[in-house]
């Protein structure tokens, strides 16, 4: 594993593991900010004396620390542990999910983090507590990021992965997969989220599972979106 680069102060790298005997990948996005500080969303395992670990650490001082979602935590405390002096932040309801960590988990608000401004705006989805999902524009690349909202599995996978992507739909495009489309239990709280998301002129989309959108990104977006909306 190691950082690669998406464009100026973004960067990205991805985990292969095992989610409930499904084989899949994730992936790890890291934002500079001004003043050399660093955001990481939905941490991957970094051990000591990692490449990766190396990697971000000489591209600044970890900040923040972000899980997206009340399901993407999994590498969330060693992270936590290998930079104390970075804020946690995560979904409401993931601290009582994840009683280890409460004392550090500061809960995403519904809008922006002032400290992230102007470069990274934030907007926590609503209408999906089950997941309590938030995706973020990076203003300088203008790049959508998000986590389980949105997925994409192409490429070669594992047969049972390929099994999975197809009867949730995202195996042949950009799409909601139908698992977060069942957990929908507001659809014009959702629908509103999904338009506040569209407004924001993004040109570049990075899910966490498992592409990364380069061709037009934002028809691609509304087009997934029409299910919500």
């Amino acid at each position: 594993m190691q950082l690669e680069s998406l464009d100026t102060h973004l960067w990205h790298a991805t985990h292969a593991f095992k989610a409930n005997g499904l084989p899949i990948t994730t992936r790890m996005t890291v934002v500079r900010l001004p003043g050399e500080q660093l955001l990481v969303h939905s941490p991957i395992p970094m051990p000591p004396g990692s490449a990766l670990l190396e990697q971000l650490q000489a591209l600044g001082t970890v900040a923040f620390i972000v899980a997206p979602n009340k399901m993407h935590h999994l590498f969330l405390t060693p992270c936590a542990q290998t930079f104390p002096n970075a804020r946690v932040y995560g979904p409401k309801g993931l601290a009582q999910k994840r009683s280890d960590l409460a004392a550090r988990l500061h809960d995403l608000p519904s809008g922006d983090v002032p400290e992230w401004l102007p470069d990274l705006e934030h907007l926590a989805f609503e209408g999906i507590p089950a997941g309590n999902e938030s995706v973020w524009f990076h203003r300088p690349s203008a790049t959508l990021i998000v986590t389980d909202l949105l997925q994409w599995m192409a490429g070669d996978l594992a047969w049972s992965t390929r099994v999975y992507a197809t009867l949730t739909g995202v195996r042949r495009q950009l799409a909601v997969p139908l698992t977060v489309r069942a957990l929908v239990r507001d659809r014009r709280a959702a629908a509103r989220s999904a338009e506040r998301v569209l407004r924001w002129p993004f040109e570049r989309v990075v899910t966490a599972h498992n592409q990364v959108l380069d061709d037009h990104a934002h028809a691609q977006v509304k087009k997934a979106f029409a299910v919500l909306c």
